[in-house]
């Protein structure tokens, strides 16, 4: 069973950075695509950004480009999404997605529990 556990949440004001971490256990990492996944309250759960299993592939939804960044480690069965130049509406429930395919966009098989970050103006 694969197990994702985010961490890196928070709380920050307009305009500061978080980085979150997902940490993947139960299968070969390298084989899983990745990416993020945000729910802010009252609205579905949007994609954020993806990156193939060995890195070289990003993708982000067009509200993010230029300001998140993610990235992996297969090394360390660890994703990471750095995020720059925050803004309130970033606010929202960031769930780690992984997917047996070549990309999360298309559909999730395993998803963390997820963690919340907020962005205060």
């Amino acid at each position: 069973q694969v197990q994702l556990v985010e961490s890196g949440g928070g709380l920050v004001q307009a305009g500061g950075c978080l980085r979150l971490s997902c940490a993947v256990s139960g299968r070969t990492f390298g084989s899983l695509a990745m990416g993020w996944f945000r729910q802010a309250p009252g609205k579905e759960r949007e994609f954020v950004s993806a990156i193939s299993g060995g890195g070289g592939r990003t993708y982000y939804a067009d509200s993010v480009k230029g300001r998140f960044t993610i990235s992996r480690d297969n090394a360390k069965n660890t994703m990471w999404m750095q995020m720059n130049s925050l803004k309130p509406e970033d606010t929202a429930v960031y769930y780690c997605a992984a997917a047996q395919t070549s990309t999360v966009i298309t559909g999730v098989d395993y998803w963390g529990q997820g963690t919340q970050v907020t962005v205060s103006s």
